[in-house]
């Protein structure tokens, strides 16, 4: 890309983004000199205008895009020049294209197609014909027109094929024209409906799609989640989808367009837009919009997924405690797994609370001799298959025992992918899959984002139809996500496993493998500047990476803390201007208190940067997340059977959706919170009001045994609001086909690929 090029695209980045074009200037440098989203939006906020890192991202994309187009636009040039057919007035028109599909449009005339009905009329010498038929003022007679060109052995039998053959010419003409097709396309867009029947051979059959039977609804209205059930169902060949245009209006539109107001062939040119519309315009354009629809739904599911996917992450964490892992079963028993402090596996065993009363008290007996050998401070819990009964049994032992050890719930999704991994082979080669759960399950209690990282996040069951939308995009955005999260808490450099430091800025999978190898052969790091012995970690990824991993007990203070190393000598100079050291600048809160940052501003360094330096003074090596509390299941509620409606329970949100929140309330069955069901007003996103793992109080509002549905409200029970729908945006389906909807939404979020819990 010339520097010509770049300042133009700058510039279309200013216009689109809003931003300054300082801003702009320097985070594009940024980006094209390697640095990361995490390090730019952290450590150089001067440079960026204090941008964060959706700005950023959004910066990136668009300077993506744009890159994308000029290449395209170059290809596209050439092309045409090389067919002889690039004029001043086209080159103007595709130089100053700012979108793909304008720029496509106007290259569709030059593009090498296949063998159309209109190339063998050309073939024919019917152009002429066209020619003369599209530019005929006055009256005309069509079949003296024709005539000169009937000729049997070109197959022109008579009048009627050679104007056959001339309107084939004219209505491909017409369907390439880029105004043509923008026309068509706004007007579907705008006006069109995305319609849903039956298969052939489908109609009447039971389905999990019925309600999609006779389906109508705004195209541009359309929620993601039922774009995407409605494009499963037509996969699994029980649908037939379609979209419903207004054509009437624009044919009109086309006819203003492209036949002329003196034709004096006004009617068959008229027949001929109506071709080139129902034949060739239609159709293309269907399949433009309805990819365009399935990349929105698409965007809105994986937009869910990642908000899911960082709460999740970034969940409280219980610290450095010693856990007792605990992954139950039934018929294999449930395996009991202890860790230490930093995570460190110590012992294993087997026990068999729920295989008779013969096995009770032996299991309880090794039970308790775990918890007291290990001087374990907390239980964790898988709460798959007999999860609430163990829970149940713990709890009581622990009891019986006079001890005080919390217990907690963990989700266990995922951990069979990782018991399975590689990553878990090489930490665990000689022990068990299933012992490897019960040790992830102590260890996502310890630090959930340090565990689940090693996870692939479509695993872990907080998605909205992930293997329906495009898997380019969604790993993209899940690995943004998780990069994310990591550099925002920050990376402990002696602990952290090589899953975990290759999410860290600069680092990557290679960078993080050597990292672990150089520390398990040389000994824990005692300093930052020592990751610059690690072969092949060089000086640019010292600088996006120092900032972000923390080295307890580290010979240099700074070391532990979120200060980048570039800003070391500042910090010493703040303390040797207070008369103390750097160690007593952050022991002594009173020194901190005698720092005037306005007199360390320079060039290069502004108050943003030395606000954050202070912050990080004050709170060496803080941690971000939220303070950890544990939920607590009602004893009296192990199983669906139990619920009642009316029934008050204490639960975790498990997943949010766009049409509400699955909520774990111990019976192995998520209920659902309805997004008309989440608050006493009006709710437009989930996300405002409900949270991956956040805990929340619910009612029962009905139990359905035979479907395994569980309806839940998170709203106050003598608000007047419960007795009134709440109001929604008006759509114009059917009232028994929105019920259907309402109903089975649930069922719409299970083939997403969500896990029910046996």
């Amino acid at each position: 890309m010339t520097q010509i090029v770049s300042n133009e695209i700058r510039q279309l980045l200013v216009e689109e983004t809003g931003l300054q074009i300082n801003q702009v200037n320097q985070t594009v440098a940024l980006l094209e000199e390697g640095a990361t989203v995490p390090f730019i939006a952290r450590y150089r906020k001067e440079a960026t205008g204090e941008l964060d890192e959706v700005q950023i991202r959004e910066l990136q994309e668009r300077l993506t895009y744009h890159k994308e187009l000029n290449d395209r636009r170059e290809t596209i040039l050439k092309s045409i020049d090389e067919q002889g057919k690039l004029t001043p007035e086209l080159k103007a028109k595709i130089d100053g294209c700012r979108q793909k599909t304008e720029l496509e449009d106007l290259y569709l005339p030059y593009k090498p197609k296949r063998r159309t009905k209109a190339t063998i009329a050309r073939e024919r010498g019917l152009e002429p014909l066209a020619k003369q038929l599209l530019g005929a003022t006055g009256r005309v007679d069509l079949d003296a027109l024709a005539m000169p060109f009937v000729d049997v052995e070109k197959e022109l039998a008579d009048c009627g094929a050679a104007l056959a053959g001339a309107g084939h010419i004219l209505a491909e003409q017409f369907a390439d024209n880029a105004e043509a097709r923008a026309i068509v396309r706004e007007l579907t867009w705008q006006q069109g409906d995305f319609r849903s029947q039956p298969a052939r051979g489908k109609e009447g059959s039971v389905s999990k799609y019925e309600m999609y039977y006779d389906f109508s609804e705004p195209l541009k209205q359309v929620p993601s989640h039922r774009m995407l059930a409605m494009r499963r169902g037509e996969k699994e060949e029980v649908l037939r989808l379609a979209i419903a245009a207004p054509e009437e209006e624009i044919l009109q539109r086309l006819s203003t367009l492209l036949v002329p107001e003196n034709s004096g062939c006004r009617d068959w040119l008229q027949a001929v837009v109506a071709d080139a519309y129902s034949r060739l315009l239609a159709p293309s354009i269907e399949v433009e919009l309805r990819l365009q629809a399935k990349k929105a739904a698409d965007d809105e599911a994986i937009r869910v997924f990642a908000e899911n996917l960082r709460n999740l992450l970034l969940a409280a964490p219980a610290g450095s405690r010693r856990v007792l892992g605990v992954d139950p079963g039934l018929r294999t028993g449930s395996k009991l797994a202890v860790v230490d402090g930093t995570g460190k596996f110590l012992e294993h065993v087997t026990i068999y609370p729920h295989a008779g009363s013969g096995k009770v008290e032996p299991a309880k007996k090794e039970l308790l001799r775990l918890l007291q050998a290990h001087n374990i401070e907390m239980v964790a819990i898988g709460n798959g298959t007999a999860g609430r009964e163990m829970d149940q049994f713990v709890r009581q032992a622990v009891k019986e025992a006079g001890l005080k050890i919390p217990v907690a719930m963990i989700s266990e999704s995922g951990a069979s992918v990782y018991s399975a991994s590689d990553i878990a082979r090489e930490e665990f080669p000689d022990l068990d899959l299933t012992v490897r759960g019960a040790i992830s399950i102590a260890r996502r209690l310890q630090d959930p984002l340090a565990e689940l990282v090693k996870v692939d996040p479509k695993s872990i069951g907080v998605g909205q139809y992930q293997h329906d939308v495009s898997q380019t995009a969604l790993k993209k955005a899940l690995d943004e996500v998780v990069e994310s999260c990591v550099n925002y808490v920050g990376v402990d450099l002696n602990t952290a496993s090589w899953a975990l430091l290759s999410f860290v800025s600069g680092i990557g999978e290679s960078l993080a493998k050597a990292i672990v190898l150089h520390r398990d052969t040389q000994g824990s790091f005692v300093g930052r500047r020592q990751l610059l012995d690690v072969p092949r970690f060089g000086q640019k990824a010292f600088e996006q990476a120092a900032g972000f991993l923390r080295i307890r007990n580290a010979q240099q203070p700074l070391d532990n803390t979120a200060v980048h190393p570039e800003r070391y000598k500042l910090v010493e100079k703040m303390a040797t201007d207070v008369g103390a050291s750097v160690s007593q600048l952050i022991a002594e809160p009173a020194m901190l208190a005698k720092i005037d940052l306005k007199r360390y501003v320079s060039e290069d360094v502004g108050l943003p940067t030395l606000q954050d330096i202070l912050a990080e003074l004050k709170k060496p090596g803080r941690d971000p997340r939220e303070t950890f509390s544990t939920a607590a299941f009602r004893e009296d509620v192990m199983e669906m059977k139990d619920l009642q409606p009316g029934m008050r329970l204490n639960g975790v949100v498990t997943n949010v959706a766009n049409f509400g929140a699955f909520v774990d309330i111990g019976v192995h069955q998520d209920g659902l919170v309805h997004i008309s069901q989440l608050a006493d007003r009006f709710v437009k996103d989930p996300n405002q009001v409900v949270k991956v793992g956040q805990q929340v109080q619910v009612r029962v509002l009905e139990v359905d045994l035979q479907r395994k549905r569980i309806s839940l409200s998170m709203k106050a029970e003598s608000d007047e609001t419960q007795k009134r729908p709440q109001k929604q945006d008006k759509k114009p389906v059917k009232k028994q086909q929105e019920k259907a909807v309402m109903n089975d939404l649930a069922a719409a979020f299970a083939k997403s690929g969500f896990k029910v819990k046996k």
